[in-house]
């Protein structure tokens, strides 16, 4: 069949966009080269791929699942159903905490990301700032292990840490920053998320806090004297998170930011004197 051919099929079944974009990942193109070449033929092995993949998409299978890899940040990281597949709100916290590192952290050496998942955060910062020491942390195991592959994936060496947050941490460092898991447990989400996306990296508890709490009930006794703490956020927490924050770091300065649809979306900690 040819790349036209197999786009009609695809588009007949699921979202025209999705249908493209597998085509264009399987043929390692992008989606606008495949309107130049539209009456290649397509090889029959992955002709066969593509419609057991299109099954996958028609049966609510979430793209980048079936994909198996996003973009963030301008790398690529492998995804499957064993960790949340990251969001553009992720990106806003990561570009915000690379600029705080800039200004006022030059000289940071080690970063834990905690409840790392794919390990987006902690790679993509690693990326940015090579000299320093990135611990990418989760209580998963299958987690852990997509970010290990990750951090190969992307040429970096990371410190691989199975834990629940801070149970088997002895060590101190210069950043700490999470996007750790912050859904009512009775809140209403998309069907495709809930369906799909691992809970464990999604709720946390009757108010969405649970992970929170953890993290920031001993998070003094593992920062350095100089520090930042970032944490992506619900959009309704960022009061709450600020004040626990405030009750243990009294010292620290507590700035919120919104993401691009001016919302509260991230909780930052910082003191640098």
């Amino acid at each position: 069949m040819t790349i036209e051919q197999l786009i009609v099929y695809g588009k007949s079944k699921v979202n025209s966009q999705h249908a493209k974009m597998l085509l264009a990942d399987l043929l390692h193109k992008n989606s606008l080269e495949l309107l130049n070449i539209l009456s290649e033929e397509v090889d029959p092995a992955i002709t066969d791929e593509y419609y057991r993949k299109i099954n996958l998409l028609a049966e609510k299978k979430p793209i980048q699942y079936v994909i198996g890899n996003v973009n963030f940040c301008g790398y690529p990281f492998l995804v499957n159903e064993k960790v949340l597949i990251p969001r553009f709100e992720t990106e806003e916290l990561v570009e915000k905490t690379r600029d705080r590192i800039r200004l006022f952290f030059p000289s940071a050496k080690t970063l834990i990301d905690l409840g790392c998942g794919s390990g987006a955060i902690g790679i993509t910062l690693k990326k940015m700032f090579p000299s320093m020491e990135v611990t990418l942390l989760d209580i998963s195991k299958d987690a852990l292990q997509v970010a290990i592959e990750n951090a190969k994936l992307n040429n970096v060496t990371i410190q691989p840490l199975i834990s629940d947050m801070w149970s088997d941490v002895t060590t101190k460092f210069d950043i700490i920053i999470s996007n750790p898991p912050y859904i009512k447990t009775t809140e209403e989400i998309d069907s495709l998320v809930k369906e799909n996306e691992p809970h464990l990296a999604l709720y946390a508890g009757p108010d969405g806090l649970d992970c929170y709490r953890k993290i920031i009930a001993n998070l003094k006794e593992h920062l350095n004297d100089r520090y930042l703490v970032a944490f992506e956020i619900g959009y309704t927490q960022a009061e709450v998170v600020s004040n626990l924050l405030k009750e243990q770091l009294p010292d620290a300065v507590i700035t919120v930011e919104q993401d691009l649809q001016e919302r509260d979306r991230m909780v930052f900690a910082m003191k640098v004197d």
